[in-house]
């Protein structure tokens, strides 16, 4: 009998304000084909004025506790995995835990950027199988339109807000086999070397003040085409996975070129991959909890379909995590 880590339920939360490329136009000086074609996104939606990163994580935590049927004294872990928290300390989860109503219990933040959530999801499975956590809280959510320099129109047309949530929780049915429901494997790596190709200008024992993301495109492309593509290989040829066992990708949302490339690495087309980077832009860890809450919604992700995460962001970080749904 093998202890796995099962996706219970999924919740989403989305600012209400729509900002599309037009919307931009008026701003910097760019144009929706020139974003269109580089990126993919045609919209993203903005936390109105005094909307948190923690305010935006307890609606979606919410939304997972309701979608899952449980309440607050089911949960016994919080994790939040967000760049951009309210405070330096304390953590976003701790803002969840008490809003939530959740007992004293493990609650922290973890901070991987856009790679956030796959290592969320490592972290979170380890809790399960250690026995310390039965169910568990594990959130992304991110405000990043607060450290945009909104001047700079190379990077304030890619990033959105937002936040995603699932309730991950042990099951003691599994065999040890991939036909197990729950999360089957992970791979986390990440590269300080290329740490000055993406980055905040800013930092509380640099500046004293977040800063604005700083960007070197052309870099984090060439990265991320590259990594993407010996992820999902190596979690292929480690599992002894043909590319055709896997019923869906849910790849990081930041550029539909990055995400067509993986999906070509795996022969996989693109009615399996769910796409949302077109209306929410980029919104780095908050990115696949909400793709995948949108896709178990409206019945595309099925009970026993096995699906692929994988994302890369700022360090360099990048992963992957293997999950039977």
């Amino acid at each position: 009998m093998t202890i796995r880590s099962v996706i219970r339920s999924t919740g989403a939360y989305l600012p209400e304000r729509v900002m599309t490329n037009q919307d931009l136009e008026k701003i910097v000086d760019t144009s929706d084909e020139w974003i269109t074609q580089r990126s993919g996104i045609r919209e993203r939606r903005i936390a109105a004025e005094g909307e948190t990163t923690a305010d935006m994580a307890i609606a979606a935590g919410k939304a997972a506790l309701e979608h899952g049927g449980l309440s607050a004294a089911d949960i016994d872990g919080v994790i939040v995995c967000t760049s951009t928290p309210n405070h330096t300390f304390p953590a976003v989860a701790v803002d969840v835990q008490a809003a939530l109503g959740i007992a004293p219990c493990p609650a922290f933040d973890l901070q991987a950027v856009c790679s956030g959530f796959v290592y969320g999801l490592n972290v979170a499975n380890m809790f399960v199988q250690s026995g310390q956590c039965k169910r568990l809280l594990l959130i992304g959510a991110e405000k990043f339109s607060s450290i945009l320099d909104w001047t700079d129109r190379t990077t304030c047309v890619l990033f959105g807000d937002g936040a995603g949530a699932v309730v991950l929780e042990a099951d003691e049915t599994g065999q040890g086999t991939l036909d197990d429901r729950g999360i089957l494997f992970s791979r986390l790596y990440a590269d300080g070397r290329q740490k000055g190709i993406l980055y905040t200008s800013g930092g509380p024992a640099t500046t004293q003040d977040s800063g604005y993301v700083v960007m070197e495109g052309k870099e984090v492309f060439r990265h991320a085409v590259s990594n993407m593509a010996s992820i999902v290989s190596e979690v292929l040829e480690e599992n002894d996975l043909s590319p055709d066992r896997i019923d869906w990708l849910i790849p990081h949302q930041a550029n539909i070129r990055i995400i067509e490339g993986t999906a070509k690495k795996l022969g996989m087309g693109m009615d399996k991959v769910v796409v949302t980077v077109d209306r929410h832009g980029n919104t780095s860890a908050a990115s696949i909890p909400l793709a995948l809450n949108e896709a178990v919604r409206d019945g595309r992700i099925r009970k026993g379909q096995m699906v692929l995460f994988e994302a890369l962001g700022a360090g360099l970080t990048w992963g992957a995590v293997l999950a039977r749904f």
